[in-house]
């Protein structure tokens, strides 16, 4: 059974940090595609960053030179590293796994966290 746990999320004033990290149990392979994803309150999910370890990383424009997606393989583990935090609605971020090696074409993703709350605040 694949689980994902993430952490990391709070509040934080507009030009913080915060770092957040998902924990990955019970998938055959650490080399899958995984990303990152937040949605707020009555606005559909978006993606924020990709990566896979033989594919490389993909951003969205809007954290482009302000996020660094990354994956630890020792500890089962890919964090985002969020930097120049503009305030905005808070948002539940998720992370989440695919089965794919590559992250072009996007693959389905279907193992997702429960998700960790971003608030920043001006």
């Amino acid at each position: 059974q694949v689980q994902l746990v993430e952490s990391g999320g709070g509040s934080v004033q507009s030009g913080g940090s915060l770092r957040l990290s998902c924990e990955v149990a019970g998938l055959s392979s650490n080399d899958y595609c995984v990303g990152w994803f937040r949605q707020s309150p009555g606005k559909e999910r978006e993606e924020v960053a990709v990566m896979a370890r033989y594919a490389g990383t993909a951003y969205a424009d809007l954290v482009k030179g302000r996020f660094a997606i990354s994956q630890d393989k020792e500890k089962h583990t890919f964090d985002l590293q969020m930097n120049s935090l503009k305030p905005e609605t808070p948002a539940m971020c998720y992370c989440a796994t695919s089965h794919a090696w590559v992250c072009n074409p996007r693959p389905k993703f279907p193992y997702w966290g429960e998700g960790t709350q971003v608030t920043v605040s001006s």
